[in-house]
């Protein structure tokens, strides 16, 4: 989502940081110039507004360990629709025309933040600073030799995001199905190594035709098949004991019954005996059914026992093979086979997709990728004509920059790789930039690009530390005015050592540092006209200024 907004940083609190105390300073508008003597505690003071950025920090910056920091910036909104809309959506807490950014880190190392006093998590309070807040400092200006820096600020001018999100979406599922390919492939490569093994092995178990429980159903069998003499033997005693015999079972209870029966008028007792004996009789005569029924199923089948014993062999066999002991699980091992032979049929179908679908975005990204170039081609001659011409402000009048735009394949970023070279003396060789520029002429290029970018970016509040390093006289001079131009766009607060830069500000902060209780602490102060003309006086001549010193201060300021 694009936001679109305008404001400034107009509170900063700062409490137990390194050697500040506690400080709160109201910022203007425009450009806001931090000065002080070495060591106290300018960018301290900037090192703790990084905290709200998100920062990364440990206990060594607590000035008491037995308090927590505290840094707090309050963002006064010009216009905090859509910035109220990205709080809304994380169901925070807005306020009309301002935003609160609070972060506390305790000697525990824990760290908690906070917008508008509603706890949030590092990575929301990042993504609000960044829209809010630009923090360049001295080293940032390295940055300037890398490719990916070069691209975002091509990027930034050609105000592409809408173009860079639907390519990055595009870029992510082409990359995704590209892993997913390259691992189906291998998938189907191990597949193809072991499918003679898996087909030998299922069409051997499926030309077994293996039936459910037929090992346990057959070794049954095989008991009864190898014992058929001795079972029908057995059987056919029971039978002639139970049935058949002279004597037998059946008779005797029927017997006994007859004779009981003849009593039982005369005696209750026989009649309780003849009604068991008559159950009895009906239960021997069921189980002699039984016996004379199993006799007959039994047979001597040696053609029989010969199958089963084979067909248990060519069973066991495969049991062992498989490490199965029943007939269930040698079932499931030859469905799970099937399995893995079809799954090499669908890895095809897969693979033969994915292909499809890659191709498709493949094209995709070359016609989106073709629409983000267009778009930084087209900013580019603009963007090189206007920092050439601000090079000439800044004191570098025969430096001239050039952006290459070399097309090729796609990337995470697009089709182009983007490089940013430099002709510092008017010499027709163009190097890159970290060849050839010094570190006043790269921080001079920065604060150009920057001043640029401003135009074209949502971010209302661009903070300098020493970004004049390495310049002074009529270059800072010029630096200074750039600055000042560029506050016309975006809040700008700088801290700087030179006093052409200090001359041009709205507002100048001196920080300083001093005794209280035996302690050295931070202090900051809004200097007034006078004050700024002293100060400035003594950025040129030392701490005790001469008349001619001052009068230079004064003219630095009346330039403005």
């Amino acid at each position: 989502m694009q936001l679109n907004f305008l404001g400034m940083l107009q509170h900063l609190t700062i409490s137990n940081y390194a050697i500040i105390q506690h400080l709160t300073i109201q910022f203007g508008k425009e450009l806001n110039i931090i000065t002080g003597e070495t060591g106290a505690g300018k960018s301290i003071l900037l090192g703790a507004l990084g905290l709200l950025l998100g920062n990364r920090t440990d206990t060594s910056v607590l000035r008491n360990k037995q308090q927590k920091c505290v840094v707090e910036a309050e963002f006064a909104l010009a216009n905090d629709t859509d910035v109220n809309v990205l709080l809304e959506q994380w169901e925070l807490d807005t306020l009309p025309n301002s935003v609160t950014l609070r972060r506390e880190i305790t000697a525990n190392s824990k760290s908690r933040v906070f917008i508008n006093d509603t706890p949030v998590t590092l990575a929301q309070l990042k993504t609000v600073a960044a829209l809010l807040v630009d923090l360049h400092q001295q080293f940032d200006t390295l940055d300037l030799g890398n490719s990916s820096f070069q691209r975002n600020i091509v990027d930034a001018i050609a105000q592409n995001t809408a173009t860079r999100a639907s390519y990055n979406q595009v870029h992510k599922l082409w990359r995704q199905q590209q892993q997913q390919l390259a691992e189906q492939l291998e998938q189907r490569n191990q597949l193809q190594k072991e499918q003679d093994y898996y087909t030998f092995l299922f069409q051997e178990l499926s030309d077994a035709a293996i039936l459910p429980q037929e090992v346990e159903l057959l070794e049954d069998e095989q008991k009864t098949l190898a014992n058929a003499e001795t079972i029908t033997r057995q059987l056919a005693t029971a039978e002639a004991i139970l049935k058949t015999g002279d004597d037998n079972a059946v008779n005797a209870v029927k017997q006994a019954i007859t004779a009981l029966q003849q009593i039982a008028k005369l005696n209750t007792t026989a009649q309780t005996l003849v009604n068991r004996l008559q159950e009895l009789h009906i239960e021997l005569k069921d189980i002699a059914d039984e016996v004379q029924y199993a006799l007959t199923d039994v047979q001597i089948n040696d053609e029989r026992l010969a199958w089963v014993d084979n067909r248990l062999a060519l069973l066991y066999k495969l049991q062992k093979k498989h490490g199965a002991t029943t007939t269930d699980e040698l079932l499931t091992i030859q469905q799970q086979l099937e399995n893995k032979l079809q799954l090499g049929e669908q890895t095809d179908e897969q693979i033969a997709q994915l292909q499809k679908d890659i191709q498709k975005n493949y094209q995709q990204l070359l016609v989106i990728g073709e629409t983000l170039h267009t778009q930084r081609s087209q900013v580019i001659a603009p963007f090189v004509s206007e920092i050439n011409t601000l090079l000439k402000q800044v004191d570098m009048p025969n430096a001239k920059l050039q952006v290459q735009v070399q097309k090729g394949e796609p990337t995470e970023f697009g089709l182009d790789t983007i490089h940013f070279l430099l002709d510092a003396n008017n010499t027709q060789k163009w190097e890159p930039l970290h060849k050839v520029a010094s570190g006043g002429e790269l921080s001079r290029l920065m604060l150009c690009i920057k001043s640029l970018v401003a135009k074209h970016s949502t971010i209302p509040t661009l903070i300098f530390d020493e970004i004049d390093t390495g310049i002074s006289g009529e270059a800072a001079k010029k630096v200074g005015s750039l600055l000042r131009e560029l506050s016309q766009n975006a809040q700008i607060i700088c801290v700087t050592h030179q006093p052409q830069v200090a001359g041009k500000a709205h507002q100048h902060f001196y920080v300083y540092k001093q005794t209280v209780n035996n302690e050295i602490q931070t202090a900051i102060k809004l200097l007034s006209k006078e004050e700024r003309i002293h100060q400035v006086a003594q950025m040129l001549s030392g701490n005790n200024p001469t008349q001619a010193a001052l009068h230079n201060a004064q003219e630095l300021m009346q330039l403005n």
